[in-house]
C-alpha cells in the first residue's frame, strides 16, 4: 500500500496493491501490520457497507467524542466523489476539504481521520461502498455538517441529489458546537 497523497492533516489517500495477470486481479485491502506502519495506534472494529444509486449524496457525517471514528474508505462497485472535511478548530487544515473520485477501477482508498466529516456522491448508476470503522456506531454521537455549506466551497458535479431529511438539516459548520 502507498501514500498518494495526505490531503487534510492525518488523512490519507492510499493505492493499495493491485495484481493482474489473464485470471483478473487481486487487491489486498487491508493488512494490518502495513496499516499500522502507515496510521499507528488505528485499529478497526466494524466493516460497514452501503450501495446507492445515482445522485445519492450521503453526508457529511461524523462521529462526536467519546466515540469518534476514523474510517477507512473504499469502493467494491462503481464509482463515487468522496468529500472529508476538517472539523477539529485546532487542526491547521479546519475548514478545508478534499473531494477524490473512489472507484472499483481505480481501487483508491481514503483514510478519515476522528474530527473530519465524511461525504460522498455516487457518480455511477449504483455504487457500494465499504468503510471500516475503530469505533461503534452510538446515536447520540451522531453528528455532521451541511453538504452545501457554502463556506466550505465544495464543487458537487451536478444537482437534484437523492438526500436524507436529517442531512438537508445539518447544520453549517460555523453553526457546529464543535465537539473536537
Amino acid at each position: 500500500m502507498t501514500i498518494l497523497e495526505r490531503p487534510l492533516t492525518d488523512a490519507l489517500l492510499l493505492q493499495p496493491d493491485v495484481f493482474k495477470d489473464q485470471r483478473g486481479t487481486f487487491i489486498e485491502t487491508y493488512k494490518e501490520r502495513q496499516f499500522q506502519e502507515l496510521a499507528s495506534g488505528v485499529a478497526f472494529v466494524q466493516d460497514n457497507e452501503s450501495t446507492s444509486l445515482k445522485g445519492a449524496l450521503r453526508g457529511l457525517h461524523f462521529q462526536a467524542p467519546p466515540h469518534a471514528q476514523t474510517k477507512l474508505i473504499r469502493v467494491v462497485h462503481g464509482k463515487i466523489l468522496d468529500v472529508i472535511v476538517d472539523c477539529r478548530p485546532q487542526s491547521p487544515t479546519y475548514g478545508q476539504h478534499f473531494a477524490v473520485e473512489l472507484s472499483a477501477e481505480n481501487h483508491l482508498q481514503l483514510l478519515v481521520p476522528k474530527g473530519l466529516a465524511h461525504g460522498f456522491l455516487t457518480l455511477s448508476e449504483t455504487a457500494t461502498v465499504n468503510y471500516k470503522v475503530d469505533d461503534y456506531y452510538h446515536p447520540e454521537c451522531d453528528a455532521g455538517i451541511a453538504y452545501n455549506d457554502p463556506d466550505l466551497g465544495i464543487s458537487w458535479p451536478f444537482e437534484n441529489y437523492i438526500i436524507s431529511e436529517k442531512d438537508r438539516a445539518l447544520p453549517r459548520l460555523k453553526d457546529l458546537k464543535n465537539p473536537f
